[in-house]
C-alpha cells in the first residue's frame, strides 16, 4: 500500500501519564485481604463470547512485489515511527527439523498493513532495513523466537522492539498472555485464531485470503493493544 495521507500524531510509548493498575478478572484468585488479586487473562472460551475485533480488511492489506513498491512501503513505515510487528514461517513437522523461516514479515500501521514475502529479494532487502532500524519501534507478542529466526536468516539483530508479553508481565499477568488474551483482557474483544491458518504454508508464492487477513491483523492487533496501553498510562519501561 502506498497512500500518502497524513495521520494524526500519537503519543510515543512511555510518555508521561498517570499509571493505573489493570482490573483483575473475575477468575483471579485472591491472595489475602491486603494483597490485590493478580490479574488474569480470559480463557479462549471466554474470549469467544466477546464481540469480534474489527481488524483490517483486504483493501487495507498491501503485499509489495517490486523495488518501487518496497521503497514506498519502507518510507511509509519509517515515517510512522512505530508499527505492529510479526513474522510467519512455514511449520516444521519432524523432530529436530530446523525452520528456514521467517517466510513472511508483517508491519502494521494505524490503518494499513504491509506483508513482505521473503522469497522476493526486494522484500528481503526492505525488511533488513526495517528490522535493523533503531528509529522504528516494532511492537508485538512473543518476539523472542523472532529474534532467533531473524538473526539466523538475516545475520542482523532485530532492533528497537516492544514485546507486549513482557509489558503484561510487568502489569502482574503470568507467563505469555498473547494477542488473544491481551485483546480480551484489555479491549474486551475476541481475537479468533484458526489453527489451520496459523499452521499453513507461509512460504507459498500466493497467499490465501485467510492467510492475508490473519497475518495482517496479528500485527495490527499488537499495535492497537499498545496504543490502548499507552492511552491508559500502562506502558512501563
Amino acid at each position: 500500500m502506498s497512500p500518502s495521507e497524513s495521520r494524526p500524531r500519537r503519543r510515543k510509548p512511555g510518555s508521561t501519564a498517570s499509571a493505573s493498575k489493570p482490573q483483575a478478572s473475575g477468575n483471579a484468585k485472591k491472595t489475602g485481604d491486603s494483597t490485590p488479586a493478580r490479574p488474569t487473562a480470559p480463557t479462549k472460551a471466554e474470549t469467544a463470547l466477546l464481540p469480534p475485533f474489527p481488524g483490517l480488511t483486504l483493501d487495507d492489506i498491501h503485499v509489495p512485489h517490486t523495488h518501487a513498491e518496497c521503497r514506498t512501503a519502507v518510507d511509509e513505515i519509517l515515517a510512522a515511527g512505530v508499527a505492529g510487528f510479526d513474522t510467519e514461517a512455514r511449520p516444521t513437522f519432524r523432530v529436530g527439523q530446523k525452520s528456514d523461516g521467517p517466510h513472511l514479515m508483517q508491519f502494521a500501521l494505524t490503518d494499513r498493513a504491509y506483508l513482505f514475502q521473503l522469497h522476493r529479494k526486494e522484500c528481503e532487502e526492505a525488511c533488513a532495513k526495517l528490522i535493523s532500524s533503531k528509529k522504528l519501534l516494532k511492537v508485538g507478542f512473543g518476539l523472542k523466537n523472532d529474534h532467533g529466526q531473524i538473526r539466523s536468516r538475516f545475520g542482523i539483530a532485530l532492533n528497537h522492539v516492544l514485546d507486549l508479553d513482557q509489558t503484561f508481565r510487568k502489569l502482574g499477568y503470568r507467563g505469555q498472555i498473547g494477542v488473544r488474551g491481551a485483546m480480551g483482557a484489555l479491549l474486551k474483544l475476541g481475537f479468533k485464531k484458526s489453527k489451520s491458518t496459523t499452521t499453513s504454508n507461509w512460504s507459498r508464492r500466493e497467499l490465501t485470503r485467510a492467510q492475508l487477513l490473519y497475518a495482517a491483523n496479528d500485527a495490527y492487533a499488537a499495535l492497537k493493544i499498545m496504543e490502548h496501553l499507552d492511552h491508559e498510562g500502562l506502558l512501563k519501561k
